[in-house]
């Protein structure tokens, strides 16, 4: 496509995702599905435009204020701010005062005292979480709006039940696809590049799954065994399920709970791809159902990945922090308190419960965590350091974080330390 039409489209695109009606990754995914005549390498670059847009969006719209008159709509300067390809490239689509403002804007650091910019428009963050990132992290916030700003590794996980990593791993390298393995977890493959997996046979054979690394150590810490009863109370699409499920060699029995209806259809062709057959699941009115009634003191290990701000994912989900309001995590709260505490009775004594987050806030993770403790003494809280280095993880203990007396409680993991998405877990065993 000419520059023209290219700049246009992404134009387009921005414009629909600046509006924050809906999440972004379903604004672009509708706007490709209403333009079928896109080749596969300019829906890249329109996806990554808008995504560029929204990871420095503040700093964008502070430059746009300052574009020359007649240069188009807002949503216009921030695409060509935010285009992702050559700079000489979209310069074809611009006049000369256009080029002029755009090299003015490249050359600006917002780091600079004397650029006129404000803090805002270098860490590209809302007030409320700039605050709350910066009173947890001092020195260490910076390196992680660094890692914010910049696109996640595509990660993918081995289907333990069907083939060995370094089998996948030669089979993506017939495909020309290098992937080496990941540092911690023992199922990973991190992709070099962007390639689209999903059309490789070795994801059609349900060999793979693209997965976060983090969120493969999530799984692991249920440690879920052969003839278990085991249950994902939050399924969502079922990422972690079918983890779980392999570690259980697809015995016993794995239930799949969700609100989302709509979200578990979308996990049985996954199961049925990955081949496993002790999945079931099961859409739920909420936490209180009548199907978790008849659970419990039955389930050996529970898996509550709550529902949550999602701020840990924000080098994929960039939208979230401009879609997030302070007034949304107390909600969240109430929600994940009451979700964690029914979870609970489903345990049977001796059983393993793992509460996780993709979140970054403290009060989404910590305080959960000590709450239920507090209110639940027939629950110790275990270590998820010693708990993953006995599932021999790399450098366990550099994952955790917990209080002065117990250093490495709880599952920890940040971008910018562990090149993962924001991830928390708390560990707990039911009392005999």
């Amino acid at each position: 496509m000419h520059p023209e039409q290219i700049l246009a489209a992404c134009t387009a695109l921005v414009g629909q995702v600046v509006k924050f009606d809906h999440p972004a990754d379903a604004v672009v995914s509708r706007f490709f599905k209403d333009n079928r005549n896109l080749g596969p390498r300019e829906r890249a670059t329109l996806a990554e435009t808008a995504y560029n847009v929204l990871r420095k969006k503040a700093l964008y719209d502070a430059f746009a204020l300052g574009a020359p008159k007649g240069s188009g709509a807002r949503e216009r300067k921030l695409a060509i701010l935010g285009f992702f390809g050559p700079r000489d490239f979209v310069k074809a689509a611009l006049s000369d005062p256009e080029k002029a403002w755009l090299d003015a804007c490249d050359a600006t650091n917002p780091a600079d005292p004397d650029s006129g910019l404000l803090e805002l428009h270098r860490h590209n963050l809302p007030d409320w979480l700039a605050i709350a990132l910066k009173a947890q992290l001092s020195d260490d916030f910076w390196p992680l709006i660094d890692s914010f700003n910049t696109a996640a590794p595509l990660d993918i996980r081995i289907n333990t039940f069907k083939t060995k990593r370094e089998a996948a791993q030669k089979d993506l390298s017939r495909e020309g696809i290098k992937a080496l393995p990941t540092p911690y977890s023992p199922w990973g493959l991190r992709v070099q590049g962007r390639p689209n997996v999903s059309k490789l046979k070795v994801f059609t054979d349900g060999d793979i799954e693209v997965q976060d690394e983090g969120s493969q150590l999530l799984a692991m810490l249920v440690d879920a065994k052969r003839g278990e009863m085991v249950v994902d109370f939050c399924a969502g699409a079922g990422g972690k399920t079918l983890a779980l499920g392999a570690m259980m060699r697809s015995t016993g029995r794995l239930y799949a709970f969700d609100t989302s209806g709509h979200r578990l259809d979308a996990l049985k062709p996954r199961v049925a791809r990955s081949g496993l057959s002790n999945v079931q699941t099961a859409a739920i009115a909420h936490e209180r159902d009548e199907r978790i009634k008849r659970l419990a003191g039955k389930i050996d290990r529970v898996l509550v990945d709550a529902p949550c701000s999602g701020l840990g994912t924000l080098r994929r989900n960039p939208d979230l922090k401009w879609r997030q309001k302070l007034g949304d995590i107390a909600e969240l709260n109430a929600k994940q308190t009451a979700i964690l505490q029914s979870a609970a009775r489903l345990l049977k004594p001796g059983g393993r419960l793992v509460y996780a987050t993709c979140s970054v806030l403290p009060e989404e993770n910590e305080a959960i965590a000590q709450a239920f403790s507090d209110a639940n003494k027939d629950f110790t809280p275990l270590e998820c350091g010693e708990l993953l280095t006995q599932l021999k993880v790399e450098g366990a203990q550099a994952l955790c974080s917990g209080s002065p007396d117990a250093l490495a409680r709880y599952l920890r993991l940040w971008p910018h330390r562990h090149s993962t998405d924001g991830f928390f877990a708390a560990v707990w065993q039911k009392n005999a």
